[in-house]
């Protein structure tokens, strides 16, 4: 096993249907310009409120990957 260099980059996902939904928008756009995702965690759960419900989920995620040898 080589050792290996890890950078974390911070997004925020959202969604109306929940968490899972607003952690899985954050790396589905992170995947379009970031190679070598390995692994997330989650920093922050909050929401938008309306009308006295929750209108959306936001989620900020932490998405380390690999650099390029």
């Amino acid at each position: 096993m080589s050792d290996h260099i890890y950078k974390k980059i911070e997004l925020v996902g959202s969604s109306t249907q929940g968490v899972e939904d607003a952690v899985n928008n954050a790396v589905a756009k992170a995947s379009q310009s970031v190679r070598n995702m390995r692994w997330f965690e989650v920093a922050e759960i909050r929401g938008h409120l309306e009308d006295n419900k929750v209108a959306h989920w936001q989620v900020t995620v932490k998405i380390g990957f690999t650099l390029d040898e």
